[in-house]
């Protein structure tokens, strides 16, 4: 019942991103074809993780290689998003703390083949450009051994205000290819999660136009990506 349920909302979902944006993707061969990983992922607006999902699944059979995403505890306040979340299997994860429950739950589905979608800010970026991540993705492609692959979006920020202005939103997205972060050290773990931190952002803003890396434009992690 709930497969077939996600299956019409996906569709009704496509349906609308069609008809009511142009949405341009690029790298989808760029998903492993197997095996566990974390979607990594700027976070511009609120229907980022949805845009995500069904560019995917239109691409992949997301039945044979299940997708699914952390989400914030506060959402479960607002029925709709809710609800959805519930119906695709979303991992509530308490931000506002060491969350154990939650990061079992995500790492026992990638250890099951799955792909969880993350993003490492934590939370929508109000400026339309980069802010500081957080280590969570980090710590987890660590625990469970997975690769990361980097996604860019853009214009999803001003997608409603071009709708209010009666014009079809131009949406990019792009999918990096996986990679996988240096061991953490054990005798300066915190430094070790900074750093793998830094790089998933910054591979992330490798892909995105200068006006979106935001606190990461110049960092040097990116410099030496961009000279690579």
């Amino acid at each position: 019942m709930k497969e077939k349920l996600r299956t019409t909302i996906s569709s009704i979902l496509r349906l609308i991103f069609k008809l009511l944006s142009t949405t341009e993707v690029h790298g989808l061969e760029n998903i492993p074809s197997q095996g566990g990983c974390i979607l990594v992922m700027n976070h511009l607006s609120r229907i980022d993780p949805a845009l995500v999902y069904i560019v995917i699944d239109e691409h992949h059979r997301l039945d044979d290689h299940k997708m699914t995403a952390l989400v914030a505890d506060k959402y479960r306040r607002i029925p709709g998003i809710s609800w959805l979340v519930n119906i695709f299997d979303g991992i509530w994860i308490n931000r506002e703390e060491a969350d154990f429950h939650a990061i079992r739950k995500a790492r026992d589905f990638m250890k099951e083949g799955g792909m969880l979608g993350v993003a490492p800010e934590g939370t929508r970026s109000h400026t339309g450009a980069m802010i500081p991540g957080k280590t969570g993705a980090a710590f987890l492609a660590n625990a469970v051994g997975v690769p990361l692959v980097p996604i860019a979006v853009t214009g999803t920020e001003k997608a409603f205000h071009e709708l209010a202005r009666f014009r079809r939103p131009l949406i990019t997205m792009e999918f990096g290819q996986p990679f996988r972060l240096p061991a953490l050290d054990r005798k300066d773990r915190s430094a070790s999660l900074s750093r793998n931190t830094d790089e998933i952002m910054c591979r992330i803003a490798l892909m995105l136009p200068p006006e979106y890396h935001g606190v990461y434009t110049g960092h040097p992690k990116l410099q030496e990506l961009q000279g690579s």
